[in-house]
């Protein structure tokens, strides 16, 4: 079960190293996904509305207001809050590790720069690339992320808080429980207002996963039952793709990487 398991001590320098000190064939896969998702989604607002894309200060889908986004269980991995940086005045990193927590604090000043390769990716798109002409997305980063101790099961108490979203190997990387997992899903999309687009990755088949000397538990899941969790709290229109390994194994005990894009429904 999740509250088993040692979370503040997960060693996030190994974590990064192994998983993100270069940037992999299918995490540019998700990221191109991802990206296009979001860019299509508020190119989409910006032509009904008449108005600008959301972003500082402009208006949030369907509410008038700021766009405030978050990235559930942002563990130490920075790049579904860069997907998230040209459309929010801010951006909720929402971890429960403390090992997490002093990693993300510590690259809010000054991300590493291994993730300019992360951002490049993102860069083929209008906003992305507009963006990091106008200001280093080093300094908007900067000003937009806000760090946040949680654990995602206490999100029940924030829903339709956030407008934007995203939750990476999250709900299926932190119990057993398959109870926990649509539990997991449940709470982060019922964070979001309805409307708001989301992206969630999912590791497919994965047995648990070892970070340093330490083993943390996951769940088994599959494309159809993702799409099961998703499907109480999420559009029709909803699109989940397998990944698979296009670079090779990222380690032992998966079958592949699964990414879910689509809008938040208005059930509550």
């Amino acid at each position: 079960m999740n509250a088993e398991a040692s979370w503040d001590l997960f060693d996030s320098a190994a974590y990064v190293d192994h998983n993100y000190r270069f940037l992999r064939s299918d995490d540019a896969r998700i990221l191109h996904l991802v990206r296009d998702h979001f860019s299509d989604y508020f190119r989409s607002f910006r032509e009904k509305s008449g108005g600008p894309v959301p972003g500082t200060g402009a208006p949030a889908p369907g509410t008038g207001g700021p766009v405030h986004g978050i990235d559930v269980g942002a563990g130490a991995n920075l790049y579904p809050a860069l997907s998230m940086l040209p459309w929010c005045d801010t951006i909720t990193l929402f971890e429960r590790s403390a090992a997490n927590i002093a990693y993300l604090e510590g690259q809010r000043p000054h991300y590493d720069a291994h993730w300019d390769e992360f951002w490049d990716v993102l860069r083929g798109r209008d906003a992305y690339r507009e963006l990091a002409e106008d200001d280093d997305p080093r300094v908007v980063f900067r000003k937009t992320v806000e760090v946040a101790q949680g654990d995602l099961f206490s999100l029940d108490r924030f829903r339709g808080r956030w407008s934007l979203g995203t939750m990476f190997f999250v709900a299926e990387s932190m119990s057993t429980s398959h109870r926990e997992f649509e539990t997991g899903v449940e709470r982060f999309l019922r964070a979001l207002a309805p409307g708001a687009p989301f992206a969630a990755a999912f590791m497919e088949g994965s047995q648990g996963y070892k970070v340093g000397e330490r083993f943390f538990p996951a769940c088994s899941v599959t494309g159809t039952e993702i799409r099961a969790a998703l499907a109480p709290y999420a559009e029709e229109d909803v699109t989940v793709t397998p990944i698979g390994m296009p670079g090779g194994a990222l380690r032992p005990g998966y079958e592949g990487m699964i990414v879910a894009c689509g809008r938040r429904n208005s059930v509550r």
